[in-house]
């Protein structure tokens, strides 16, 4: 096999990870990991056993680099353009954030959560992602990614509020969809609704609020890590997610 053959059996064979990857995430999205078999992976897929185990080894392998992809894509699209200014590189980090868990719901719950259990190996993942969210902040408000450990114990916080947030929000966005299809259908539910949830960019803009509080804070008690110098309205500009005024 000379070396365009090797290539073009090693982009096959990329692309044929990356689909079965693709049919497991959505597989996962809808069943437990302990409901679903090897067999009913391959059935699903449309591939015979043998090719899962040979990318992946094991169910838990596949499960895994499921986990790893869905990560990935995570963090791609919150620290997306790195070559903005600091202010707007922040919204855009939560906007992305916001994005892939308002359009990827139960991955984003995988990671959040930890996946299967107390997978020491899936929490490894979780808290990898969380460590380069938190570098990703702190290179957008102070432009490095390293901050001394009370500065980052701090928007360790903030971010865990943002996931505790985000995890609910999903969850009404859902709980919303639901009555949304019964209504269609024409079917009786509760005479009172209740309020609906906010977009993703009015929610983008409370946490850039409280993100800016947290900076705020910082300064206060890691001298270093003053808040960024950064005119008045820097984290309320139009755009995306400029804050909203008045009633809902």
């Amino acid at each position: 096999m000379n070396n365009s053959q090797q290539r073009g059996a090693s982009e096959r064979s990329q692309v044929r990870r990356a689909e079965l990857i693709a049919t497991g995430r959505k597989l996962f999205a809808d069943t437990s990991y302990d409901a679903l078999s090897m067999d009913d992976i391959a059935k699903q897929a449309g591939v015979a056993k043998g090719l899962i185990y040979y990318y992946f080894k094991s169910k838990r392998g596949y499960y895994l680099a499921i986990v790893e992809d869905s990560v990935a894509e995570l963090v791609a699209r919150a620290a997306g353009e790195p070559d903005l200014p600091n202010a707007e590189r922040v919204r855009r980090t939560i906007d992305g954030y916001l994005y892939y868990a308002e359009h990827h719901q139960a991955a984003y719950r995988t990671i959040v959560t930890g996946g299967v259990g107390s997978d020491a190996e899936v929490l490894a993942i979780r808290d990898a992602v969380r460590e380069e969210l938190v570098a990703t902040i702190a290179e957008g408000a102070y432009g490095r990614r390293a901050v001394p450990p009370l500065a980052r114990l701090a928007l360790v916080g903030w971010l865990s509020g943002v996931e505790g947030t985000t995890l609910e929000w999903i969850g009404a966005l859902a709980s919303d969809a639901d009555a949304d299809a019964e209504a269609d259908a024409g079917v009786d539910g509760d005479a009172e609704s209740g309020p609906r949830q906010p977009d993703r960019d009015r929610l983008g803009a409370l946490l850039v609020r409280q993100l800016r509080a947290t900076l705020t804070v910082i300064g206060e008690f890691v001298p270093e890590c003053p808040p960024p110098t950064l005119p008045e309205d820097a984290f309320e500009s139009t755009g995306d997610l400029a804050p909203v005024t008045g009633s809902p």
